[in-house]
């Protein structure tokens, strides 16, 4: 068994956890990013502990961030805890998805999880404060440039520790894969069982937090700090390791015009374009605290930026793990970010506030759309966006053209300067070849095709048409402000699974397409893209489509099949449709077949 410095104390308890955290130890200079794949799988399994353990209702398709952001979840776990592990996810995807990590960030999320399994201890195992280790840090070393490729070729050591990096990156993802799967499967299980939550359980817990949090140094405003830091990083930024500023974030910047005795004040950030204007200003307020109590104090700052320099600064406000964006420079409400936007997209945004013509009255390409109810579905949709709506639902009848009111719509804006870039998705291949050769007959916009475009047209196209799985594959790679628009095609069904990850990450504007929504008291396509029950920005029914000439009447034709004929029983089933149910979590003995 792998001992560790820091993490003895839950060994006896929580063996799995113990060995996913000293192996993170072991490496954490070495190979950081495995460590921090390691490390992202201990919060999964932390997480998936206090949710079986409190017998906390999840539903069955609920990743991480789902249920760390539950209210279930979040009334019991203190916020500073939910911090740190909202900080060991998001470090654990970027080392998954993008590999950007380095010594320094690995030793603070071992840091992070160190906290986490103290608390752990203490709340869950009856541990003293006594008893939980002062934390050591490994050892470091300078790091290594693993790019180097003639480094590397000089190098026969170095070249031997990159194999076993790999070779241990490779393992420590594949143990993220079957811990998500088998969180997954628990969670079936559990929606099974329907379970009340254990209220002794949870008020024991709940009387010990405050004694716990209040004792036990959990450096809050460092975890705070660094998730902020490293959001930004993600999305591009320059940003110091230290609290210095750089050219492009500014750190603790003092700013005049405030409401103080001195009449000064300091911003916690702020984002600074390349002629020295401000892009943006961020507050930072304690996790246990609201996020919206930052919006007051990071408008005051925004008004004292754009008294200095002449250019009102986009805000961003955020608690550490919760983000938001208040561009009141265009008159929109406060909204809900899943990362900061790059420079790129910030400087887009601050100039759409000249761009931007009269979405109304830009004229709709009638070559596309011309007729009268796909006029009508633009005008609808448009007039929804131009009153700070950001999404819309469009219900056409298969056969009307919604794939051509799309087009229009799309060139719509990017003729008025309310886009730069379009993100089209549909369900099938098939489908993505119908939308690219309809984006390339009607319009002349740079076009890449995902998953079969050459990858060099990317950076410059300005239309992106993808399936939702070639999408979900790449999304992480661009920053949450890149897209303007993204028009969904089957959003009645794709947009509910896995496939929903695409909206959240996205700030963009959002069209929904569909013949047959989806309305249900637990599941409606119309409240999913903001509009009432039952009640799309614009509906082109197929009884409405046959009267008006549009689509021919429909003939009911009836066929036969083995299946409806002779039924089905257990016998029947081949071992592929076993394991396929087992996989879903299905015990076919359980079905009733009868």
């Amino acid at each position: 068994m792998k001992q560790s410095m820091n993490f003895e104390h839950i060994q006896t308890k929580w063996p799995e956890l113990h060995q996913l955290a000293a192996f993170a130890e072991d490496y954490v200079i070495s190979d950081p990013q495995s460590a921090l794949v390691k490390l992202r799988c201990f919060a999964e399994k932390v997480v998936g502990y206090l949710y079986k353990e409190l017998r906390l209702p999840v539903f069955p398709n609920s990743n991480i961030y789902d249920k760390l952001t539950s209210d279930d979840f979040t009334s019991v776990v203190p916020s500073l805890i939910t911090g740190k592990l909202h900080a060991i996810r998001k470090s654990g995807n970027q080392a998954a998805h993008e590999g950007k990590v380095d010594q320094q960030q690995a030793i603070w999320i071992l840091k992070e999880s160190y906290f986490v399994a103290s608390y752990l201890f203490m709340a869950y195992a009856g541990g003293q404060q006594e008893d939980c280790p002062e934390f050591t840090i490994p050892e470091q070393t300078k790091p290594t440039d693993q790019s180097g490729a003639e480094f590397v070729k000089k190098n026969k050591q170095l070249e031997k520790q990159l194999a076993e990096n790999e070779a241990r990156l490779k393992k420590a993802l594949e143990e993220l894969e079957a811990s998500e799967k088998a969180q997954k499967l628990a969670q079936i299980e559990a929606s099974k069982l329907k379970q009340a939550i254990d209220s002794e359980k949870v008020s024991q817990v709940q009387s010990l937090n405050k004694k716990i949090t209040s004792s036990f140094k959990f450096d809050e405003a460092e975890t705070r700090a660094r998730i902020i830091d490293m959001d930004l990083r993600a999305a591009g930024w320059n940003v110091s390791l230290d609290e210095s500023s750089t050219d492009e974030v500014g750190k603790e910047v003092d700013l005049p015009h405030q409401p103080t005795n001195s009449g000064n004040g300091r911003a916690d950030y702020v984002l600074w374009d390349d002629d020295g204007k401000p892009l943006a200003v961020i507050e930072a307020k304690r996790t246990r605290e609201s996020v919206e109590k930052g919006r007051e104090q990071a408008k005051i700052y925004a008004d004292a930026l754009e008294k200095e320099y002449g250019q009102r600064p986009v805000i961003f406000y955020s608690n550490g793990y919760d983000i938001r964006i208040l561009d009141d420079a265009q008159g929109y409400n406060s909204r809900k970010l899943y990362g900061y936007y790059s420079k790129d997209s910030l400087q887009y945004l601050i100039k759409q506030r000249t761009l931007k013509k009269n979405l109304n009255q830009t004229p709709i390409d009638t070559d596309v759309a011309g007729r009268m109810y796909q006029m009508e579905t633009i005008s609808r949709v448009c007039e929804r966006f131009t009153n700070k709506h950001r999404k819309s639902l469009i219900v056409q009848a298969t056969g009307t053209g919604k794939t051509r009111v799309s087009i229009a719509l799309a060139k719509r804006l990017l003729d008025a300067g309310w886009a730069k870039r379009v993100l089209f998705l549909c369900d099938r291949k098939e489908l993505r070849k119908q939308a690219g050769n309809a984006f390339n007959e009607f319009t002349k916009e740079p076009l890449y095709v995902v998953g079969k475009s050459k990858k060099e047209a990317a950076s410059s196209a300005r239309v992106f048409i993808a399936t939702y799985p070639g999408m979900m594959r790449i999304f992480q790679k661009y920053d949450v402000g890149y897209f303007d628009l993204i028009v969904a095609d089957e959003s009645h069904r794709s947009i509910y699974n896995i496939y929903g990850d695409i909206f959240k990450y996205f700030d963009a504007l959002e069209v929904g397409l569909t013949a047959t929504p989806v309305e249900m008291v637990s599941r409606s396509t119309c409240q999913l893209f903001g509009c009432d029950f039952k009640m799309p920005t614009a509906n082109y029914p197929l009884e409405q489509a046959i009267e008006d000439g549009n689509l021919v009447p429909y003939k009911i034709v009836s066929f036969t099949t083995k299946f409806l004929r002779e039924g089905i029983s257990k016998d029947n089933l081949s071992d592929e449709q076993i394991a396929e149910l087992e996989e879903q979590g299905i015990d076919p003995n359980e079905l009733d077949f009868d």
